[in-house]
């Protein structure tokens, strides 16, 4: 059967159900390829600026020392740990770098299978998905020297503590990457609205039983278990709860 092709973004594409799987294959290596093209050039940006990044996260560790420089500083035990730091770094800067890259990439290999009123949403979609991460990650962030008060002033006033870099970085990215994560909340409901899974009215019949829910789940998968971070956390999961209601309603008519 012969491809049919037709022009899209400036871009000679087959039609999917003209497509085989060879070509189906090669289409996804093709936008493998570029995804990681786009990481491994924003690691190495990640990896130039290593030290500006770095001085980014310990900035909440200064603000809960209330000191600046040399003196919250985070240790490093043994000789590879430097390295390995920043390794890590790189990595996550990289991936988060080239995360809007990758998205498009997806969006570009799943389109072609997409019906005409479906495929407006995708751009809308791929960028809230890349910008409630970063504000996901953001109010992390800012919520991280309050976790650390909170946590210093429960350990005893005797305890001295000093962090290393490799726990002290574990777990601000992981706070980070679980709000970034928490904060497609909004996207997920509004998705499984328009996909007719849910609807607006069923969403605001189970108001309060998601309160109790989303209070839990901040609760539990919260890394540092203080309350500062869990009501960073619950908070605009509630508030997004209540626009996904009305962006639904919207959507809707």
């Amino acid at each position: 059967m012969a491809t049919i092709l037709h022009r899209r973004g400036g871009e000679d594409r087959p039609t999917p159900d003209a497509m085989t799987l060879t070509e189906h294959l090669a289409e996804l290596r093709r936008r493998l390829i570029v995804s990681l093209v786009a990481f491994v050039l924003a690691a190495i940006v990640a990896y130039v600026f290593y030290p500006q990044i770095l001085h980014l996260f310990e900035h909440p560790y200064c603000v809960s020392k209330h000191t600046s420089g040399a003196g919250c500083d985070l240790l490093a035990l043994g000789p590879l740990d430097g390295f390995a730091i920043r390794l890590d770094v790189t990595g996550w800067g990289g991936l988060l770098l080239a995360s809007p890259v990758i998205l498009f990439q997806l969006w570009r290999f799943v389109t072609p299978g997409l019906k005409a009123n479906e495929k407006r949403y995708a751009i809308p979609f791929v960028v809230a998905t890349v910008g409630l991460f970063c504000v996901g990650a953001f109010v992390a962030w800012l919520t991280f020297p309050h976790a650390l008060g909170f946590l210093k002033a429960v350990s005893s006033s005797g305890i001295q503590q000093d962090f290393t870099a490799q726990k002290y970085l574990t777990l601000i990215l992981a706070l980070m990457a679980i709000f970034g994560i928490v904060f497609e909340f909004p996207v997920v409901l509004v998705a499984l609205e328009l996909a007719g899974a849910v609807k607006p009215a069923q969403l605001a019949k189970w108001r309060r039983w998601a309160i109790i829910a989303i209070v839990v789940i901040a609760a539990v998968i919260t890394p540092s278990s203080d309350p500062f971070s869990m009501l960073a956390m619950a908070i605009p999961m509630l508030v997004f709860y209540e626009l996904a209601i009305v962006i639904g309603k919207l959507l809707r008519k």
